[in-house]
């Protein structure tokens, strides 16, 4: 199938020389919607999945579905402060400034299976933060999947170690 189409692409977004990639376009399709869960199910699968994390907010459209599909639990990853029970926190740099991403202190166990799972692979700074919660945790993390890898921001390399599987990928 060719997911590239059900891509909307939005020039100067969200600030001028960002081509956006909207994923909403393919989650309201379908046999598109359905195609990319189930590739993302397929690698978790593979993976052997106990459990999927997935970070706020597209991470839970996308791996909700896949830890129902595979009878998993699901494990939320949020901004600071939107959590209700005791959190662990990590902290990671961004091009400019910093960003803070929780999870609950009880969501993995250790030598869990864990596959993290979100819409979008660009720096890598998002996943491996979730990587390190994970990790921090005790969890083992045996894969990183997105719908869409930017190939070209070289994401793969803050990564590197990990299994990472993208549905979809733009060189440019």
């Amino acid at each position: 199938m060719d997911l590239k189409s059900k891509i909307r692409v939005v020039p100067d977004f969200p600030k001028p020389g960002i081509s956006f990639k909207d994923i909403t376009t393919l989650l309201k399709d379908r046999e598109a919607y359905v195609y990319t869960i189930d590739s993302l199910v397929a690698f978790c699968k593979d993976k052997g999945a106990e459990l999927i994390v997935g970070p706020e907010a597209r991470g839970f459209v996308l791996g909700a579905p896949v830890a129902y599909a595979l009878k998993v639990g699901f494990v939320p990853v949020r901004k600071p402060g939107k959590l209700p029970a005791e959190t662990v926190r990590y902290e990671y740099g961004l091009e400019y400034g910093s960003d803070v991403l929780e999870m609950h202190k009880d969501a993995i166990q250790p030598g869990q299976k864990v596959v993290v799972v979100d819409d979008l692979l660009a720096t890598g700074g998002t996943a491996l933060a979730a990587v390190k919660l994970v990790e921090k945790l005790g969890g083992i993390v045996t894969g990183v999947a997105f719908v869409i890898e930017l190939s070209y921001l070289n994401g793969r390399k803050a990564l590197e170690g990990y299994d990472v599987y993208s549905v979809i990928t733009y060189d440019d």
